[in-house]
């Protein structure tokens, strides 16, 4: 129990009292019988004012918070008292997360629920862990002040950004896809399977009418295609040491901003969820120095759920990444022809000759992908006007950094490979539409 500012102002009314006891004794009575009338208002304040055991405290949040994204969390304070409380509650989030608010002041009327509100950003995928809850309330009378700690300890998990799957299913269920860049997945193939008749528009295709149906119905009736299930798609993600670079979120300067690797975990996820979502099949390989984890191409729920546990917690190694080693491993387990999305970092066209001779073999069965994030530094630079001869200088290094990348690129097009190099920001649209186009043209 700790006083308030109210109390020590009772008190300090006191002194003048004392004071002047020494020269009018009576004083000195006026002053003990005020003293303990403010006793008393202070007993009365404790008496009165909810006691710990009549609050109760609880945290609310999903049971898995997303990467790199605003994660609501709830604190629940119900007041079983016949009292009003006010208060301030502290939670202890982890300390790794930024938030946007520390301190949550709140009321609570008698027998009444208060619902408070924060948000947290994590910055980083794996285990973290909550503390406890500490309330901070006045008494009713404003004499004292108690300081309780609720006990909510528990462990939390930060998952790649699991909201935007969500977004992507509730657009999906509207028609919506378009509204965050997204091709519909309702296009229609050069290959597939009759799905059913329809009337015909002005935008369809005259070799899609179907004349029998025309016949009969006696106005034009085209047949709508949907394209072909049961594809198999696999990302291969690289943790090596180059993709533990960080990336900076214009939205969020003061944030350290995400990994490459976060950006490609939160992408290789996504494209999964659409995977599944179009009766494809979605595999998983993730690599460093060696091979660390494969999952084979399944369909289902299940699926997503084994490769959203398999790379929660992948986290960048300090070493060289062996890609051709990798897809070595990949050819190997995976006979079956499948969309190979390799997402990795190119540094230099010496490093990259066994990386294309390796994707020059896998293409005669698989069709590779090789994803790439583009540093918008390079491109700031090697774009930007020169002005004295540092700026000269760095233009010159930064366009010689973009024509190796060029000649890499075209080099792994060359050898029977796509290529994708997109900033990070636009990552997860430009693999998503990737993978809708090649399905559209039947090239999976």
């Amino acid at each position: 129990m700790l006083p308030t500012p109210r109390l020590l102002m009772l008190v300090l009314l006191a002194v003048p009292l004392i004071a002047g006891a020494a020269f009018v004794p009576y004083l000195a009575w006026v002053a003990v019988i005020y003293l303990v009338v403010v006793g008393g208002v202070l007993v009365s304040d404790v008496l009165l004012s909810p006691r710990p055991d009549q609050i109760d405290v609880e945290r609310l949040h999903e049971s898995r918070l997303s990467l790199g994204t605003a994660n609501l969390v709830t604190i629940l304070v119900a007041n079983t008292s016949a009292r009003p409380l006010r208060f301030v509650v502290r939670d202890e989030y982890p300390v790794e997360m930024p938030v946007d608010v520390d301190l949550l002041p709140g009321e609570a009327g008698p027998f009444g629920l208060c619902e408070l509100r924060y948000h947290l950003r994590p910055q980083r995928r794996g285990d973290y862990q909550f503390g406890d809850i500490v309330m901070r309330y006045d008494g009713v009378l404003g004499c004292h002040r108690r300081q309780v700690r609720f006990p909510a300890s528990r462990p939390v998990q930060v998952y790649p950004n699991l909201l935007e799957a969500r977004k992507y299913d509730l657009l999906i269920r509207r028609g919506q896809l378009r509204t965050i860049g997204l091709r519909s997945i309702r296009q229609l193939g050069l290959g597939g399977e009759f799905e059913h008749l329809r009337n015909y528009t002005t935008n369809d295709e005259y070799r899609r009418i179907n004349w029998k149906a025309t016949a009969r119905r006696a106005q034009p009736i085209v047949a709508e295609i949907e394209a072909e299930r049961s594809q198999h798609v696999i990302a291969v993600i690289d943790a090596g040491r180059l993709m533990a670079a960080p990336v900076a979120d214009p939205s969020h300067p003061d944030d350290p901003g995400l990994t490459r690797l976060d950006y490609v975990v939160n992408t290789a996820l996504m494209l999964s969820f659409v995977v599944l979502g179009k009766g494809d099949y979605a595999g998983m390989l993730t690599f460093a120095g060696q091979v660390e984890n494969f999952i084979a191409p399944r369909k289902g729920k299940a699926q997503f759920h084994r490769l959203l546990d398999a790379l929660y917690n992948v986290q960048p190694q300090l070493v060289e990444a062996d890609l051709p080693a990798a897809l070595t491993y990949l050819d190997q387990h995976q006979q079956r022809r499948a969309l190979i999305v390799i997402f990795t970092d190119l540094s230099h066209p010496a490093a990259a000759q066994p990386l294309i001779s390796h994707l020059r073999r896998l293409s005669r069965r698989h069709l590779p992908l090789c994803v790439t994030i583009s540093d918008p530094n390079i491109t700031g630079v090697a774009g930007h006007p020169v002005q004295d001869s540092q700026a000269l200088f760095r233009r010159l290094v930064a366009e010689q950094l973009a024509d190796e990348r060029r000649m890499i690129l075209d080099q792994i097009q060359r050898s029977g490979a796509l290529t994708l190099d997109v900033p990070a920001t636009a990552l997860t649209v430009s693999v998503v539409n990737t993978y809708l186009r090649l399905k559209e043209e039947a090239r999976l």
